[in-house]
């Protein structure tokens, strides 16, 4: 059964409709965000990034990371209304949380350096934060759920 190893609550800027995770060591990331960025795709993989797009386009979002030794349970609950899975490597053990303008200062603590992660990323709130980013800067309205396994033991 998978054990659930650390779990962060954090607070991303998006701003044009995306933001990214990316290794913490930007000099090994070949395509650093938000270079080469597509629209009209959840979820976009590039070599060491995780390109996200966001409902809204400019807010704050919440976002949960849960890293497991295993296959976590997929029975996250909640009203998801966009979902995803894919890998990243990660030299450092440490993901940048990206916003257009650069590196917020915000990381993800992975744990384990060297390592091939799978990610399942669901979002809740995308409706809702298109609609009041268009009047507003709204905080909190889009969640993120993000869970990190390594490939193998």
């Amino acid at each position: 059964m998978a054990k659930l190893l650390s779990r962060q609550e954090l607070e991303v800027g998006v701003e044009f409709y995306s933001f990214a995770l990316q290794e913490a060591d930007d000099s090994l990331v070949p395509t650093p965000f938000p270079e080469d960025s597509a629209s009209g795709d959840f979820l976009s993989f590039y070599d060491r990034r995780i390109d996200i797009e966001s409902g809204g386009h400019t807010h704050t979002a919440l976002l949960t990371v849960e890293v497991w030794d295993s296959v976590p349970p997929n029975e996250a609950s909640g009203d998801w209304e966009a979902e995803g899975e894919g890998e990243i490597e990660s030299p450092t053990g440490e993901l940048a949380i990206c916003e257009m303008m650069g590196n917020s200062g915000t990381y993800v603590e992975l744990g384990r350096p060297q390592t091939l992660w799978k990610t399942r990323i669901r979002c809740s709130g995308r409706d809702a934060v298109y609609r009041l980013a268009q009047v507003d800067v709204p905080s909190g309205i889009e969640r993120y759920l993000v869970q990190f396994w390594p490939t193998s033991g």
